[in-house]
């Protein structure tokens, strides 16, 4: 095999075991996620990312490494937007504390699947038919400027096509039953609620993908590139989730700040081929610049209340 397969594998087969690692060792037992315990998790996550890219950068040059960790900003950015609507999931499903770590847990696990096909996908796509990339640039700047001028929109699951098909086909129980996604009752063989809020989270990230894996292309064309900062972001995503549910509303100029991010990316694929080329150097200061603002500004002026909801 060549050097690139065993660069495959091995990633693979590192991020199989911290898997197996996360949920057989260290939450073996359904519990409270804690801030401290959040907090700790994504900062190696964090770190795991940071000392990679010290490997990418040493085997295979510093603007593979720039690439990396721009593509690594640019997904664990959009992935907080991902964040606030499972919260929503959560809260409108009641799901109990001590099982929403079980839910994220698969359902990253799925979404690491789906992304890696999708990568794969427009890596041969780009390679194959050059102009595709000016395609995803118009989309990403259309999808900023939705995010940017589209107000808050409630979630109403029970509407999604997805649940309704699902529904109309397997039984789901009235109630949870602890952390189980299936059961067997009276003989019947029902999905449990916590399954149809797996489906819920695994159809989210499948939407959220289609927007920050063209972004991600916009910085790097290599897929080894594209993928493990995508992976590494996702990796870092459900223990984010637990230090930043709580707080998420008061970053609300955070929205803005994505869709502008992602504007600012759809305009660098455009001019891609062009004389006007931006430079990697110059996008991870813009993204990081933006987003920095938008975090500040939410901070200086934070969100009324209206005083109907008191």
């Amino acid at each position: 095999m060549t050097d690139n397969t065993w660069l495959w594998i091995g990633f693979n087969v590192f991020v199989l075991a911290m898997l197996a690692l996360d949920l057989g060792v260290f939450h073996r037992k359904a519990h409270v996620v804690s801030i401290r315990e959040s907090v700790i998790w994504t900062l190696v996550w964090i770190s795991l990312a940071m000392v990679f890219n010290l490997g990418v950068a040493h085997y295979m040059g510093s603007a593979k490494a720039l690439e990396f960790f721009t593509g690594y900003v640019i997904e664990k950015s959009l992935s907080v937007d991902n964040i606030f609507v499972i919260a929503l999931l959560f809260a409108y499903f009641a799901v109990p504390s001590e099982h929403q770590h079980r839910v994220l847990f698969w359902g990253i696990l799925g979404a690491l699947i789906m992304r890696a096909a999708m990568i794969m996908l427009g890596a041969k796509l780009i390679s194959e038919f050059t102009w595709i990339i000016y395609i995803f640039g118009a989309f990403l700047i259309l999808t900023g400027i939705k995010m940017i001028v589209k107000q808050e929109e409630e979630i109403h699951p029970e509407k999604n096509p997805v649940v309704k098909l699902f529904r109309r086909f397997v039984p789901v129980t009235n109630g949870f039953r602890g952390g189980k996604f299936f059961v067997r009752e009276n003989g019947v063989r029902m999905a449990t609620p916590l399954f149809v809020v797996l489906l819920m989270v695994e159809f989210t990230d499948l939407i959220f993908a289609v927007d920050s894996i063209p972004a991600i292309f916009a910085v790097s064309t290599d897929p080894f590139i594209v993928y493990t900062s995508n992976v590494f972001a996702i990796l870092g995503l459900r223990s984010l989730y637990f230090a930043l549910a709580g707080i998420l509303d008061k970053f609300h100029y955070l929205k803005i700040g994505l869709g502008v991010v992602l504007s600012f990316v759809g305009v660098k694929m455009l001019l891609s081929h062009t004389p006007w080329k931006i430079e990697t150097d110059v996008s991870l200061g813009v993204i990081v610049g933006v987003l920095v603002t938008s975090v500040l500004a939410s901070l200086a002026w934070p969100k009324k209340i209206d005083s109907s909801d008191a």
